[in-house]
C-alpha cells in the first residue's frame, strides 16, 4: 500500500467515527457473556441475540452454569438465532473448554482464545478486542463487503480482507475500523441496494458494487 492509499484508509476511518460509535450493539457483563452472544450473532441480527440473551443470561451466565443445560435445552432456549443446534454445541464445547484448560476463565489472548472449541478466527478477534482491549479487526460479512466494495481492500475471503485492512489501518484503529464498518454495513452500505448518496464516505469510494 502507498502512503495516499493509508492516508486515504485512515482519512475514511475518521470521517465514521463521526458518524458511528466504536461500540459494539451486542449487551453483556463479562467476556464470556460476550463470548456466548458473538457465537449467537452469526448469521442473525444483534437485536434478536440481545434478546435471547436477556433471558437466557439470567440463569446461565458462565461455564459452568450453561454446562447443566443439555444440548437440546439450550438449542430450545437460543431457537429464535438460527442454526441452534450447531451454536448450542459450539457454546457447551467453548464452556468445556473454558472450564478444563483456563480455570474457568476466558482466556485474554487471541492465540487462545481460537483454540476454543466452537471458536474460530472471527469470534476470537471479537472478544479479544471488546473484552480485553486488544487490537483486532474481526471481518464479518458486513466488514468483508463494505471493504471490498469501499476499496479498503480487493481480496476474496475474509482472513485476506482481515490483513489487507491490518496494513492499510493503523493498529490503535483496528477494533474502531470494525464496529464502524459494520455499521455503515447496516446503515448505508447494505449488500442489495447501498444508498451511496447519503454514505458519509462516498467522495472515498471505490464502489465496487459486485461486492455483496
Amino acid at each position: 500500500m502507498t502512503i495516499m492509499e493509508r492516508e486515504k484508509a485512515e482519512a475514511i476511518i475518521a470521517e465514521l467515527g463521526k458518524v458511528f460509535t466504536d461500540k459494539p450493539a451486542l449487551k453483556f457483563n463479562s467476556p464470556y457473556e460476550l463470548l456466548v452472544a458473538v457465537i449467537l450473532s452469526a448469521q442473525c441480527t444483534d437485536a434478536r441475540v440481545n434478546k435471547v440473551t436477556a433471558e437466557l443470561f439470567k440463569e446461565y451466565n458462565t461455564p459452568e452454569k450453561m454446562l447443566t443445560l443439555s444440548r437440546e435445552e439450550l438449542s430450545e432456549k437460543i431457537f429464535s438465532c438460527g442454526f441452534y443446534k450447531t451454536k448450542a454445541e459450539h457454546i457447551l464445547s467453548a464452556s468445556e473448554d473454558i472450564i478444563k484448560r483456563y480455570n474457568g476463565e476466558v482466556p485474554n489472548k487471541r492465540e487462545e482464545l481460537t483454540t476454543l472449541a466452537g471458536v474460530g478466527r472471527k469470534t476470537g478477534n471479537v472478544v479479544y478486542a471488546v473484552a480485553f482491549g486488544g487490537n483486532a479487526i474481526a471481518v464479518d460479512t458486513h466488514v468483508f463487503r463494505v471493504s471490498n466494495r469501499i476499496g479498503l481492500a480487493a481480496a476474496n475471503d475474509p482472513y485476506k480482507t482481515e490483513l489487507a485492512l491490518m496494513k492499510i489501518i493503523d493498529e490503535e484503529n483496528w477494533s474502531k475500523a470494525h464496529h464502524y464498518l459494520i455499521y455503515l454495513g447496516r446503515s448505508y452500505c447494505k449488500a442489495g441496494r447501498p444508498d451511496c448518496a447519503n454514505c458519509p464516505v462516498e467522495k472515498y469510494c471505490e464502489k465496487n458494487i459486485k461486492v455483496k
